[in-house]
This record gives structure tokens, sequence and C-alpha cells, in this order.
């Protein structure tokens, strides 16, 4: 029989030459891990909310407390001035405890005393009207003194004029008026301005 040629080994295609990867810009480049992958690093920020908005929210608050002390503290320093013009006012300031009087001209200093002229006795009362505001007031032209007894029951009262028509800021101007045979009832006396008339 004839022998069988020997096989020849297959001829294999030259392995082609290793490919050189790209150069990269990247100083630190990052090498595909089949098993790890790799992100860059976040970087860490600290949230801080901002201060801004709760010092404004702050010195809001601030400004409005001070506000409104500087509002009352005038409406007490004031309270004469604010009466008169505003004579509404005075039942506010009552209601506090606080003084004051809307038409801006006050009794001050009044005073009675009891003498006998010609075996008859006389009452005299004396004062003084001031104006307690701070500008020039008309001063009111009728003058009421009333009389009452123990209890407050009016038993007799009087008008009268006084001296002066206006009273510059702090102005006063003194009173004196007089009555034959007073009530001998007669514990209290009242001066106070009344509207023109009997």
């Amino acid at each position: 029989m004839p022998e069988a040629a020997p096989e020849m080994p297959a001829e294999t295609a030259p392995a082609p030459p290793p490919t050189e990867a790209p150069e990269s810009s990247d100083p630190f480049p990052v090498n595909p891990s089949p098993t790890r992958a790799f992100a860059p690093a976040a970087v860490a920020s600290e949230s801080r909310s901002p201060m801004g908005p709760k010092l404004a929210v702050v010195a809001g608050w601030a400004g409005l407390i001070a506000v409104v002390l500087l509002i009352a503290v005038s409406a007490v320093r004031y309270r004469q001035d604010i009466a008169v013009i505003w004579p509404q006012s005075a039942g506010v300031y009552s209601s506090l405890g606080l003084k004051v009087n809307a038409s801006g001209i006050d009794f001050r200093q009044v005073d009675y005393r009891r003498e006998t002229e010609d075996g008859q006795v006389v009452l005299a009362v004396s004062g003084v009207i001031v104006n307690a505001g701070s500008r020039q007031l008309t001063v009111p032209q009728t003058v009421r003194v009333t009389l009452s007894d123990v209890s407050n029951h009016e038993l007799y009262h009087w008008n009268f004029k006084p001296n002066a028509t206006v009273l510059g800021p702090g102005q006063s101007v003194p009173f004196m008026t007089r009555l034959s045979s007073p009530p001998a009832a007669a514990r209290h006396l009242e001066v106070r301005f009344a509207k023109d008339g009997p």
C-alpha cells in the first residue's frame, strides 16, 4: 500500500502588532475594570443656610417694637396736647388712670373761705385758671361753682366770667368769686367750665 503523505500544519495568520492606546490628556487615566466601576469623587459641599433672611426678619421685628414703644411713650408724654386736639382720647386716658383735660384749660389752687360782711356770711372762692397746653387757647367764658351736701346732692350753683379770653402756653390768670348767704348744709365745692347760659 502506498504510504499516506504526512499532514502539513495549517498556516496561521500572523498576529497583528499590538495597537498603542491613544495618548490621553488626562494625567490620571482610569482603566476600566470588569469587576469595579469608578466614578469621579464628588466634592463635599457644606450646606449652610443663608443668614441674610434671618437677620432681616430679626431687624424687622426689632424696628417694629421700637416704633410701638416710641408711639406709646409719645402718647403718654404728650397726652394733654393729644386730648386738646382729639377730645375723644380723654376717655381712653382716663380708663388708663392718666389725668387729662380735653379743653387744655385747667383750674389750679382752688380754695374757699367764709367771711362775714355786715353780719352776713359770705363764701369767697378763689383759684387760678391755667393753660396746660403747648399752644394758645381760648378761655371758656362761663365758669360754674357748685355747692353740694354730704351726699353730693347739688344745693346751689352760680356762674361768673373769668378775667381773660385767651391764654398762651403756660400762662395763667387768677379768679375770685363771692356768694352771700351760702347754704349751711354745703360740704363740697366744685369749680368747672360750663356751656354759656344760665
